[in-house]
């Protein structure tokens, strides 16, 4: 499958408060021969969006295309999902003071000849992650979205049964942490399967999401 080149958009608005961090982040271009060699044949383009002080930490996976685009997280329908589970509009999802999010990569690794998302290069977790997470510090609220977040932040051992086992587990790591599937449309018969997601474990998400703003 081929994809024509992508087009050029404004860089995202760096973090008043880390801004030298914000920055390099933004100006990564390790994985430029890497993308390069992607059927999307894409620049790297970092989407960081953090701050410290934020109440709520979201981790997932890679940004996608229309993230790519927008140069903003969850800038699509997997946005509108997650959004929906936790119970909040854009304005409070996109207020850097209250909601940070931090993917596994930053960039939109790009298609496989399938026209299929590539995994999120370890390089940029390797190279930023840790650097980030110490500038956050202690976040009331953390959302894992996907099984790399899940095992980057919870442990292999923790994660061993998979993405299902994990966020059945979901009330072994809440209230602090929660545990959740991708919120991606290829997750709707999932959804269907595990109804107790939608039963139990989004109710409690919202409540946890409300009291994490609520906190001063």
């Amino acid at each position: 499958m081929t994809q024509s080149p992508i087009p050029a958009v404004a860089p995202p608005t760096p973090d008043p408060a880390a801004p030298d961090l914000f920055d390099r982040i933004a100006a990564c271009r390790l994985c430029a021969s890497r993308f390069a060699a992607t059927a999307t044949r894409h620049a790297p383009r970092p989407v960081p969006w953090f701050r410290p002080g934020a109440r709520i930490l979201i981790c997932g996976q890679a940004p996608g295309m229309r993230v790519h685009q927008a140069a903003r997280p969850f800038a699509d329908a997997s946005g509108d999902r997650l959004r929906a589970w936790m119970g909040v509009d854009e304005a409070v999802f996109y207020d850097m003071a209250r909601v940070s999010v931090v993917p596994m990569a930053f960039c939109f690794p790009g298609y496989d000849a399938k026209g299929s998302d590539l995994p999120p290069p370890p390089l940029c977790a390797a190279t930023w992650r840790a650097e980030v997470m110490a500038a956050l510090g202690t976040v009331p609220l953390t959302i894992l979205v996907g099984g790399h977040a899940h095992r980057w932040h919870l442990g292999r051992g923790a994660t061993a049964g998979g993405v299902s086992a994990t966020v059945a587990g979901w009330r072994s790591h809440a209230p602090a942490i929660f545990a959740l599937p991708h919120p991606s449309w290829r997750n709707t018969g999932w959804l269907r399967r595990n109804p107790w997601f939608e039963a139990e474990v989004v109710p409690a998400l919202r409540a946890q999401v409300a009291a994490a703003l609520e906190t001063p």
